[in-house]
């Protein structure tokens, strides 16, 4: 079988996986964020923590538990970072420098996961599993109820209450990320991926040196890090790597962990709502999105530019020979288009259309279909815009979900929205105007830009995956990207919550016959294209001088 329909085949065959968990799954969670009733285990987390969790919060107390928490997260694993040296299990690593141990910290507490270090030469097995492995459980779980508690201000009516931070997060945690990544865990083990906690072998002789390998407990992280959108990798390669993603199989099977629960949250939105016809229409939109970029991808990737390419049938540089360039391309977009960041081929090396295919799946906001929980909210706040647009087009108040989108609305939504164009395009002409930043650039022209601008992307909407010729490891870079994401996880959240408090304060409006049907494909449609061209809009003249650039000139 030739390499285009192998790649075809199993995006059919990982749709149709998607399509069998969909019902089940979003069924599940919506169940999980509605029940009145605690688990035994949940009652004591409760109670060790000091929370009620039948307390119902306003936005305003729901944000301040996130915001606490998540301090509480970047304190934690930085002081553990530092104190590395001394801790049991460090593999005799040395501490991190503080300004890697900020950026980590803040990476992996806002669900971005950027590395810039060498995971396998880095960090020991204490850092590995009780600071990362626990942040990739605790940060998917914040991004789940912040949306959560957006789809409430959309469900309830005549109260600023949004459900219990504590007890959504408790949740997400102990119902939904626990369980399925111990499953998932289970099946990758069984396929090759490695778990244990042993020390630092050397394999064998190379060249006249020696080669060295640790193990750890991957196949459980690789778990939790694809299926809560994380991306951090046990080792410098990430899922390129054998001992986390061994076989066709397993690469499969990990990336229908990265969009299993972002798209399934659709059909959550739906049940919440009253409405599952709603759940649909925003599902269309993120599937279009998504098979679209596959697509793009895969024709980019494949396209022969000479008779090298066509010997290899396709741009093989920087793909893993056991996955090829179809699956490549799967996976790509598929972190990209998400918030995991996780790569099992390096897109520095994709062809020029290609990475920036991969760019802007990151600048559309990450919402097709986006992180666990981030791109729901991040989708329903670009169709809080496109009602909007829509209400201008006919010259009536825009409604959506029985809610009147009003100037307040707007503007939080707006606000959202803005962040994190603003952070990408300013930190990206600073690192381009001072002279130390354009150090770490490996190449130059189009391509050294373009490290530049993925980076700050990245950070920015909390994706974590990087063009491998930039050292990041920088106090410029280290410090930089870690306010990136900070101010790119935790101020949209401010706008969302701020949105949902305001919606769930309203009293609902009556549809009419010249209310927008929200369900309808034509919506799907405005909504598709409204996200398309607000960030072709935004983003179109600093890809024309990457991407854009470096492939028409190929």
């Amino acid at each position: 079988m030739g390499p285009v329909p192998a790649g075809v085949l199993q995006l059919l065959a990982l749709i149709g996986a998607l399509a069998l968990a969909y019902l089940p799954l979003g069924t599940y969670m919506a169940k999980v964020y509605s029940s009145k009733k605690h688990l035994r285990i949940e009652k004591w987390i409760y109670k060790g923590i000091g929370a009620n969790p039948d307390t119902q919060m306003r936005w305003t107390a729901y944000l301040r538990g996130v915001l606490a928490f998540s301090v509480v997260g970047v304190l934690f694993l930085y002081v553990l970072q530092r104190l590395q040296g001394v801790l049991p299990g460090s593999l005799g690593f040395a501490s991190i420098d503080p300004d890697q141990a900020f950026n980590t910290a803040v990476s992996f507490v806002t669900n971005t996961n950027w590395q810039s270090y060498y995971g396998e030469q880095a960090m020991g097995h204490v850092v590995q599993t009780a600071g990362l492995a626990v942040q990739n459980f605790v940060s998917a779980a914040v991004g789940i109820a912040v949306a959560v508690a957006l789809v409430r201000g959309f469900a309830r009516y005549r109260t600023g209450e949004l459900g219990n931070f504590w007890a959504d997060l408790v949740r997400g945690v102990v119902r939904i990320l626990l369980p399925g990544a111990f499953i998932a865990a289970i099946v990758l083990v069984a396929c090759g991926v490695i778990q244990n906690f042993s020390g630092i072998h050397e394999v064998g002789q190379f060249l006249g040196g020696s080669q060295q390998w640790n193990g750890g407990a991957v196949a459980s992280q690789e778990a939790i890090k694809e299926l809560g959108t994380n991306g951090g990798g046990y080792f410098n390669a990430n899922s390129a790597h054998p001992f986390e993603n061994p076989t066709p199989f397993t690469n499969l099977f990990e990336i229908f962990l990265i969009l299993v629960i972002p798209f399934s949250l659709t059909r959550t939105f739906g049940v919440l709502v009253g409405s599952v016809q709603q759940g649909y229409a925003i599902l269309a939109t993120m599937g279009t999105i998504w098979v679209g970029f596959v697509a793009l991808m895969m024709w980019t990737e494949f396209a022969h530019h000479g008779p090298a390419f066509d010997i290899a049938g396709g741009a093989y540089e920087g793909k893993e020979v056991r996955f090829g360039v179809g699956a490549s391309s799967i996976f790509a977009t598929s972190t990209t288009l998400t918030s995991t960041g996780a790569v099992d081929s390096f897109h520095s090396s994709f062809t020029g259309l290609g990475g920036g295919i991969a760019m802007l799946g990151m600048m559309l906001g990450e919402i097709a279909p986006g992180g666990v929980g981030s791109g729901l909210y991040g989708m329903l706040i670009m169709a809080v815009i496109a009602v909007f647009i829509a209400g201008l087009m006919v010259g009536r108040t825009p409604e959506y979900l029985g809610k009147k989108i009003g100037t307040r609305e707007i503007k939080l939504a707006a606000c959202s929205l803005l962040v994190t164009p603003a952070l990408v395009l300013v930190f990206t002409a600073a690192a381009m105007a001072l002279p130390t930043p354009a150090h770490s650039m490996t190449n130059s022209g189009a391509h050294g830009f373009s490290e530049i601008l993925y980076a700050y992307t990245s950070a920015s909407n909390n994706n974590g995956s990087a063009f491998a010729g930039l050292n990041a490891d920088t106090q410029w870079f280290n410090t930089t990207l870690g306010l990136c994401m900070l101010l790119g996880r935790f101020v949209p959240m401010v706008f969302v919550l701020a949105l949902a408090g305001s919606l769930a304060e309203q009293t609902p409006v009556p549809a009419t016959a010249g209310t927008l049907r929200t369900e309808k494909p034509l919506f799907t449609g405005l909504l598709v294209g409204a996200i398309l061209i607000i960030t072709g809009l935004t983003y179109f003249p600093v890809l024309a001088l990457g991407p854009l650039a470096e492939g028409l000139a190929s």
